[in-house]
């Protein structure tokens, strides 16, 4: 990786300390300014993390068959896996998302602000609308709208009801706040 070939692209020292990044057929994931990846979270081919995120241990990041693409101040928690289908769909997540510990997103689309509650599955084009909770354990399956300000629980996940816009929007950019505060916590013990 050449200095200044992009800003996003992190230089060769800074992925040897934290994460696998890994080209795949020419393309090489790039990562936003302050921004902590896990030593053991592995980020693949045409993956673009914004500014201010947090990709935690164990998570998989697989652009290797289509692009995933992160917003600012995203958290992707432990043992999660993002992943597409080949030329049909890809993974565009919007800024403040929180994506709890061991979720799957296949090919979908998640808007800013929302929440994805642990060991949730949310598959190929399904859109996740901005501020909307998708709750622990629940499959949202292929091509579900969930609405802007809902929550959405079960297998398959269905509408529960809506929540007061700004009191989700407290609380997921609460977590987001929260989650860019512990990564700091790891990135002063590297420096040491």
């Amino acid at each position: 990786m050449a200095k200044g070939e992009d800003e996003r692209i992190i230089n060769e020292q800074e992925v040897n300390d934290m994460a696998l990044l890994k080209s795949v057929r020419g393309f090489t994931p790039k990562i936003g300014k302050d921004t902590y990846l896990a030593d053991n979270a592995a980020i693949i081919g045409d993956v673009e993390i914004g500014e201010g995120c947090s990709i935690w241990f164990g998570t998989v990041l697989r652009g290797d068959v289509n692009s995933i693409r992160i917003g600012d101040g995203v958290n992707i928690q432990d043992g999660s896996v993002l992943h597409t289908l080949y030329e049909k769909s890809t993974i565009e997540i919007g800024n403040d998302v929180s994506v709890g510990h061991n979720v799957t997103i296949h090919g979908a689309k998640i808007c800013d602000g929302a929440l994805i509650g642990m060991g949730s599955t949310v598959l190929d084009h399904a859109v996740i609308g901005e501020g909307a909770i998708v709750a622990a354990g629940s499959v949202v399956l292929s091509r579900t709208i969930v609405e802007p300000g809902s929550i959405y629980a079960g297998v398959p996940a269905k509408f529960v009801k809506k929540v007061d816009p700004e009191q989700a929007k407290e609380i997921n950019q609460k977590i987001a706040r929260n989650y860019h505060l512990y990564a700091g916590w790891y990135k002063e013990e590297s420096v040491k």
